[in-house]
């Protein structure tokens, strides 16, 4: 086993009131983002979606394995086809009975269903694997912390797209066997999270919900 090489960390130290004024900035941002389902079909660059993956993939991971892959997605027939397979696996759950009555009562302030129309409408899917091994020469590479590490990254990509002006929904049917078959994927990953990614419609709505303060989510150990 090589030595660990170590560089300098190049990381300046910010003035306290710029320190504030970034936080504050950055929190306000992101508070006014909001998961939509109303997607215009308007063509988003591909360098926007290359830009988020960036920002997604410099997440930290256990041991530095990056247990992720991003699948993006932009033809119209592949589009058709995760539609077509999501409201198959979403109509079981609203009107098969697979969605119990306290999981339904939580979504009815979203006025979801099972269709899933912006899976079609949105001019890009980013779809998520997770990695929980992978086979090497000579036996198989284990990942570690792989759900926190994806998970990070996903939240890396919300935040990216949002600052780009772009939205997005964590979209995560259940279940999601049918993208890896869709996208070819091998059978050491899962699929973990499906963003559909474009601009919001004209005359786009959210629901009228609201964030717990922070002071109600945060303890603080004197």
């Amino acid at each position: 086993m090589s030595e660990p090489r170590f560089i300098p960390c190049d990381m300046p130290r910010l003035d306290p009131a710029e320190a504030v004024r970034r936080g504050r900035e950055f929190r306000d941002d992101l508070a006014r983002r909001r998961s939509i389902r109303h997607f215009a079909s308007e063509p988003v660059p591909r360098e926007l979606v290359e830009l988020a993956i960036g920002a997604a993939n410099s997440a930290p991971s256990g041991a530095n394995r990056q247990p992720w892959t991003f699948v993006a997605v932009s033809d119209a027939a592949t589009k058709r086809a995760i539609r077509e397979a999501a409201e198959a696996e979403e109509r079981e759950n609203y009107e098969g009975g697979r969605l119990p009555p306290d999981w339904r009562e939580a979504l009815a302030p979203l006025g979801t269903d099972w269709h899933k129309e912006f899976l079609e409408v949105a001019p890009w899917l980013v779809v998520v694997f997770a990695e929980q091994h992978r086979p090497v020469e000579g036996g198989i590479r284990r990942n570690y912390y792989v759900s926190e590490s994806v998970g990070i990254a996903c939240g890396f990509l919300i935040a990216a797209l949002h600052r780009m002006g772009l939205a997005t929904l964590t979209h995560t049917p259940s279940p999601m066997g049918f993208l890896s078959k869709l996208l070819h994927r091998p059978a050491w990953e899962k699929p973990y999270i499906l963003f559909p990614v474009g601009y919001p419609a004209p005359g786009c709505t959210v629901p009228d919900i609201a964030k717990k303060p922070a002071a109600e989510v945060t303890v603080w150990v004197p």
